[in-house]
């Protein structure tokens, strides 16, 4: 699978990464996760990514990979120890989550902390940076990062106190392809793209029961690109390689409990680089019916 050199850092990660919300939101049991990630592992997939709030999210990834921790980089978050959406910042509060975190991922030091959604209020006051700068010293993390969205997410990057960008990007959500992304990759930080299929909305004929996934369903709507209307593994495809084909991007994190799924994203991506014609298109369409409220979704 082809790996990309993450930013100024020493990691070289693969174009795919597994993203473990689904798994702790969906609470998937142990017995799927086990040969979800050995599939991952197998499949060449070298980044896991996930995050304190993810319910037992870190602790299944713990059980299921660790004696294989040698052959892929473990990222995390933090910010929000009880539950998504309810962040404590206080320095004591994250370094306590931290060092839980590693007891659930079975592991002495993570690659990479993610901030998790704080907002620029809270990053201009310096408190949460330090923490995460003592978290490296103490020898927690080799790396911290920043993971979110909008004005936040700009600041975060133009601070130049992170190592890596984690935001949203994909052919419904494309905010940081202007306001982030650029300066990132100017500032030579690795950039993870989260949901960089927008959760697949379109396959939906209706929109989504969960609040949650109905944003892209309705912004997929609006955009009515003519490749979602055909073949859906082709439309999957084209996604992606969007996604990817963004510069700037290193890394995609996919999140799933099918363990075939890495084989068939990484034969879909063998079709190569998107043609720039057909990003020009998607890029093209996006400026012409866009909202200016369709901003990052975190």
């Amino acid at each position: 699978m082809e790996t990309r050199r993450f930013g100024k850092t020493d990691m070289q990660v693969t174009v795919l990464g597994f993203g473990g919300a689904e798994i702790g939101f969906e609470l998937a049991p142990i017995e799927v996760v086990k040969p979800l990630l050995t599939s991952a592992l197998d499949a060449g997939l070298n980044v896991i990514d996930t995050a304190e709030c993810y319910l037992a999210s870190e602790e299944l990834i713990g059980e299921a990979v660790s004696e294989r921790r040698d052959e892929f980089y473990l990222f995390t978050k933090c910010g929000h120890p009880k539950s998504p959406g309810v962040g404590d910042w206080r320095p004591e509060s994250l370094l306590g989550t931290i060092t839980r975190s590693l007891t659930r991922l079975n592991t002495d030091r993570v690659d990479l902390i993610h901030l998790h959604s704080c907002s620029e209020e809270e990053l201009r006051k310096g408190d949460v940076i330090a923490a995460l700068q003592k978290a490296r010293e103490k020898g927690y993390t080799r790396y911290i990062g920043y993971s979110g969205d909008g004005r936040a997410a700009r600041y975060a990057v133009a601070c130049g106190a992170f190592d890596s960008l984690q935001t949203s990007v994909s052919i419904a959500d494309q905010e940081a392809i202007d306001l982030t992304i650029p300066l990132a990759r100017e500032s030579q930080m690795g950039v993870i793209a989260k949901r960089p299929i927008a959760n697949a909305a379109w396959r939906s004929g209706q929109a989504p029961a969960v609040e949650y996934h109905r944003p892209y369903w309705e912004r997929l709507r609006t955009l009515d690109y003519d490749f979602l209307k055909g073949d859906p593994q082709q439309a999957v495809s084209i996604a992606l390689r969007f996604t990817l084909s963004i510069p700037g991007v290193h890394t995609a994190i996919v999140g799933t409990k099918n363990p075939n799924r890495w084989l068939e994203n990484g034969e879909l991506l063998k079709a190569g680089p998107l043609p720039e014609q057909q990003v020009d298109a998607i890029r093209a369409r996006w400026r012409a019916v866009a909202a200016t409220t369709w901003t990052g979704q975190t």
